[in-house]
Order: C-alpha cells, then structure tokens, then sequence
C-alpha cells in the first residue's frame, strides 16, 4: 500500500483549507474569462458583493470546457496558442446560458465548476464524524491517510480480524474511506485487505456504501449568487454518517472479512498455464494500462514467482507502491478487489493467455 501523510498533517490541512475555500453558486452569465499571452486563464465572478478574480486549476478547465461542450484539447490549444480566441468563445457561451454553476474555491483558485445541484459532502465534515468511528475500531491503525487535488483517502486497518491465506499469508481487514469535494466521484466506505507479507492494500469494492454528490437546487429563482456556509447543509448528513458507522462495522466483522478473503483465496488454485507476458498483456488491455504499468505488473509478477491468479493480484496490489500519483496507486488497490471477483471464465482467458 502506498504511504500518504501522517494523520496529523491530515489534520492541519484540513483545517487549513476550512479557513480559506468558498463556494459560489452563480448565474454563468455573470462568470467571464481572461486569458493572457502567456496562457494563464483566470475566472472572473461579476457579481455585486461577490466580485472576484481567481485562477483556475487544470481540473476546473476540464470540467468548464465539459459545461460548455468544447472539446478539451481543443480548449487547451486555444488557451495556449490564441488565448482571445478562447476568451471569445467560452464568454459567448457563458453570456448566452442562464444556468446557474457551483463554483467551488481553493487558495484564490477555482477548484471545480459544478452543477447547482452538487451536494457538498466536504473533507472536514467527513473526517469530524468518521474518525472518531475508526478509532474505536479495536488497535486501529491508519495505515495510509492522503489529501490529493481530486480527494481525501482514509485507509485504516484492525489486526484483531484476520485470516491466514496460506500458512505463514496472513490478511488484516480494514475499511478505505474515499471523498471528492471537487466532483470526481462518490464518497464511498469499502473494505480493505491488507496483507502482512508485503504491505500490499486490496479494496473489495463489491461491498462499498456510496453517496452521491448530488441534491436539491442551492439557490432560488430570485436569487443572482449565493454564499454558503460550511454548516449549511451539516444536519442532512447525520444520517449518512449513521449509515457509515454502519458499515464500517460489517466491513471488518468476522463474517463479512472471511467472505472476502475466502475470495483471495480461491485464486490460488487458479493456475497461469499460458505465457506470463501475454496474461499481462490481456489484464493490460483489458483494465486500460499504459506500457510502464504493464511492465511493472509484469516485473512483480516475476519477481514474487508466483504464477497463479494470486500471484498476478497481489503484482497488481504490490505494484501499487510503485506508483507515483496516489490516486492511480489506489485504483491498482482496487484493481486487485475486482480481479478477485471475476468469473471463471474472464480468468481462463488471462490464465490460458499465449
């Protein structure tokens, strides 16, 4: 498993950006555009009381050029090679469309550009109710704690429920704890396997509680912009968080641990028969790897010398530490919980692969 940040700089983060983001939620017809010659685009909010001029991060250009319709390496070469042509035509479209976009801010930055819609599960909120949860787990240990651009990761282990593999492959069970603020997907609770030998992390995904960011309207007909609060919408989610204490609970109960790890453990009788680099390449193709991912599973999958499903899960797993961005290292994390799920079939066809 990939190490993050210490809990405590989790922490002091968290309560940093508290202090400085601000959400808006604001006519498009009154966001503009300026770009200048050396391409760094800036968003303007023209609006009494609210007025404002902010950068824009990489992921807020994405999804504005997505609001828009405009194909985004196509916004990109304007921004880059004819910023007043970009300007012209994203402002266009905005003064031409009434509908109303979160605008979520950072540190002077436009994070995101969201529907009116986006239901605000925040980092801080999530980390108040759910940490108290996880430390009465019994000996918890925050096995990896990371704050990305895109999301907060919370990945928590508790050695009282285990399962032995094979003699001397021992799994720990633990809950991974997953939220965006800027809309890059749900805020979900999983279970976690985490197993000793190699520190490698597993995600089951089949099991997870999901949330959507998605709500009623924020603002009214009458209304041009609206300011909210971080405790707005604070008593809609005490239910939520129930249901959180909920699963984190069966996640590392006894039945529901064994049931996943049982699942593990049937891939060892599932036997690489064909070529090594041909299941690689099927696996590759098939989850969308690039040539340096391919290769490192591959290299793991030799070095550990264990040519069964196991064997190429826990390359995939392991490979993660690998990984330099913490959110690609994760989705390896969870790339080993689905291939545990496949049929027999999908695994002839990786097995069997010459």
């Amino acid at each position: 498993m990939k190490s993050g940040r210490t809990l405590a700089n989790l922490a002091q983060e968290l309560e940093r950006q508290l202090a400085t983001k601000r959400d808006l939620v604001v006519p498009s017809s009154l966001l503009q555009c300026l770009t200048d010659e050396g391409g760094d685009l800036k968003m303007i909010v023209d609006a009494n009381g609210c007025d404002g001029v902010y950068g824009i991060t990489n992921l807020a250009r994405r999804q504005l050029a997505d609001k828009l319709k405009i194909p985004f390496t196509y916004f990109e070469r304007m921004r880059t090679e004819q910023p007043g042509l970009l300007d012209r035509n994203v402002n266009t479209w905005l003064q031409g469309d009434q509908e109303p976009r979160m605008i979520r801010t950072l540190d002077g930055q436009v994070r995101a550009v969201l529907s009116d819609r986006y239901r605000r599960l925040d980092n801080y909120d999530l980390a108040e109710n759910v940490l108290p949860i996880l430390q009465r787990l019994p000996e918890t240990r925050f096995e990896s704690v990371e704050l990305t651009e895109t999301k907060m990761y919370v990945k928590v282990v508790t050695p009282r429920v285990a399962y032995e593999i094979a003699p001397g492959d021992i799994v720990q069970a633990g809950i991974v704890i997953t939220n965006s603020e800027v809309g890059h997907g749900t805020l979900s609770v999983q279970p976690l396997v985490y197993r000793l030998v190699c520190r490698n992390g597993l995600i089951a995904s089949d099991r997870a509680l999901r949330k959507t960011h998605v709500g009623r309207t924020l603002h009214s007909e009458d209304e041009s912009i609206t300011v909210f609060r971080d405790d707005t919408l604070a008593a809609d989610d005490k239910a939520f968080f129930l249901k959180v204490r909920d699963v984190v609970e069966a996640a590392v109960s006894e039945a529901t641990f064994r049931q996943v790890a049982q699942k593990m453990q049937k891939t060892l009788d599932i036997k690489l028969t064909g070529d090594p680099v041909k299941t690689v390449e099927v696996l590759a193709n098939r989850y969308t790897l690039n040539e340096s991912e391919r290769a490192g599973v591959l290299r793991q999958l030799i070095a550990q010398g264990d040519l069964s499903a196991y064997g190429l899960v826990n390359a995939v797993t392991h490979f993660s530490h690998d990984v330099e961005d913490y959110d690609r290292a994760t989705e390896f994390e969870a790339l080993g919980g689905k291939l545990i799920e496949l049929p027999s079939s999908d695994w002839k066809e990786m097995a069997e692969a010459a």
